[in-house]
């Protein structure tokens, strides 16, 4: 005698349904899970080879800049920004590194106007804040001044040039010159910058008329429309009277 069939009621053949439905929607459930996982996981590891390789890109690129660019030294970097600097010179840009090229510093005294060489002159000024008197010395000498840790003297140029005191404003400035035995500082009405002379502008040169500036001023040349007189530092610190300070 047979196994007796067990029939299934629509209640266990729907329950049996919905069983294998149930089933069939976590099988799906778990592979869609597994695929964000795996998506996840790879855009994980896409954006540590991204931060990996900005990183290794931020190393590198100083390196680089470093190689393109040394670092210069204090001394070699004013050089270079004097060099650079020269080359955006009003008036005559193609001239600066031209044989016949005459470089100085402008300056004014009274109604009368100089330039004294570049190489003459070691720093511009402000007034000192304080200077000392320094006893039995001749009044053009208007004392000694602290300038960063360094005695200057400082003397009033167009008092002894001229026998006029300066009156100090906020134009005014300090020539440091050196001379023997150290460095000066000349009191004077203003300073107007780097002037640049060429051989053809000083074919025409005159000499100096006032017999109290003749030792010192060996020409004077028409610029721009004005009349400067080329002075000499070298001169002014060689002169007998300029050296003999007390009275």
């Amino acid at each position: 005698m047979g196994k007796k069939r067990s029939q299934k009621t629509p209640a266990h053949r729907a329950h049996d349904g919905a069983r294998e439905t149930a089933h069939a929607i976590n099988a799906e459930k778990r592979m869609n899970a597994d695929d964000v996982a795996i998506a996840m996981a790879e855009e994980e590891a896409a954006v540590e080879v991204i931060e990996a390789s900005a990183d290794e890109t931020a190393e590198n690129q100083p390196a680089r800049k470093r190689e393109a660019r040394p670092m210069l030294n204090s001394f070699e970097a004013l050089v270079d920004y004097e060099r650079r600097s020269l080359t955006h010179v009003a008036g005559v840009p193609e001239q600066i590194e031209a044989p016949g090229l005459w470089r100085g510093i402008g300056f004014r005294i009274g109604d009368r106007y100089f330039v004294a060489s570049i190489s003459e002159v070691n720093e511009i000024l402000s007034m000192p804040a304080a200077l000392t008197p320094v006893p039995s010395t001749r009044n053009w000498l208007l004392g000694v001044g602290n300038v960063r840790g360094n005695l200057l003297a400082v003397v009033d140029l167009k008092h002894f040039l001229m026998e006029q005191r300066t009156h100090v404003s906020d134009r005014s400035r300090v020539l440091w010159v050196k001379q023997a035995g150290g460095g000066v500082g000349l009191l004077v009405d203003e300073v107007l910058g780097q002037r640049n002379l060429t051989d053809e502008q000083r074919v025409d040169a005159e000499g100096e008329s006032d017999p109290r500036l003749a030792r010192f001023v060996t020409e004077n040349v028409m610029l721009n429309e004005r009349k400067w007189g080329m002075f000499s530092m070298v001169e002014l610190s060689r002169a007998s009277d300029f050296q003999q300070t007390s009275v």
